[in-house]
């Protein structure tokens, strides 16, 4: 297991400020970051995986200053799922998963029956192994983003960074990867950017953002991060405790 730390941390892009002293600990466990448009979600991703240089602050691996790991450490201990693919459409989906091998093998590595074995799982894991030979230009978006999330799983890393890993998946798909977010929570620190609150709500903790700064953060049972939840969006959502788990409702009154 792994704990991924920023302390202070501050990012500009393009000369203006995303992030303002934003601290947090992740942990093992599923972690949601969630908050308005614009709060500054997926550039806090992308610092925490060290794919953005922080204007000041720092942000630590298990302690030690990520920006000073070799990237192809980085690479095996941080999983990283981009909101859009960057990987080329003439791959077939199964050597797209096998992408999530190369920190471990290098360029020139050949894969094992080990290697093929993790992708065969991570696949699995994600529904899209029917597909496997299929290339990504050929994939719906839905199918290309569970591509996607099994590339990120065969890496083996203990940190995955995912976000917006729900993108074009219909609610059936939704339901299964959050399914699957849970048990990898038992053994991984797993964090996601959502933009469905029903759904982070299912997350162990939950991380709201606001402006580029931390507005809350706490467990997804408790009253306070609910309150702050529903200040963060100007009250257009209430959060319903009357249940066995708190579910979110649309407040359309004036």
């Amino acid at each position: 297991m792994s704990e991924l730390r920023s302390h202070a941390l501050h990012v500009m892009l393009g000369g203006r400020p995303v992030l303002r002293d934003v601290s947090c600990t992740l942990v093992k466990g599923w972690t949601a970051i969630v908050g308005p448009n614009g709060a500054g979600k997926s550039t806090l991703l992308r610092a925490l995986a060290g794919l953005v240089a922080p204007a000041a602050g720092a942000v630590r691996l298990d302690g030690r200053d990520l920006a000073a790991l070799p990237a192809r450490e980085r690479g095996r201990r941080i999983a990283w799922l981009a909101q859009q693919s960057e990987v080329a459409g003439e791959l077939t989906a199964r050597e797209t998963v096998h992408l999530g091998r190369l920190a471990r093998l290098g360029l020139f590595g050949s894969a094992t029956a080990h290697d093929e074995a993790i992708v065969d799982a991570a696949m699995a894991s994600t529904e899209c192994g029917a597909w496997q030979h299929r290339r990504l230009h050929e994939l719906s978006g839905g199918e290309r983003q569970r591509v996607m999330l099994a590339r990120a799983l065969a890496t083996e890393a203990n940190v995955l960074l995912l976000d917006e890993p729900t993108t074009h998946l219909d609610p059936p798909h939704q339901v299964a990867l959050a399914r699957l977010f849970r048990r990898l929570a038992a053994t991984h620190t797993v964090v996601s950017v959502l933009h469905d609150l029903a759904l982070a709500l299912h997350a162990d903790r939950i991380l709201v953002l606001c402006a580029g700064t931390v507005r809350a953060s706490g467990d997804h049972d408790d009253p306070a991060l609910h309150a702050a939840l529903e200040a963060t969006f100007d009250g257009a959502v209430r959060i319903d405790h009357r249940g066995a788990r708190p579910i979110v409702l649309p407040h359309l009154e004036d």
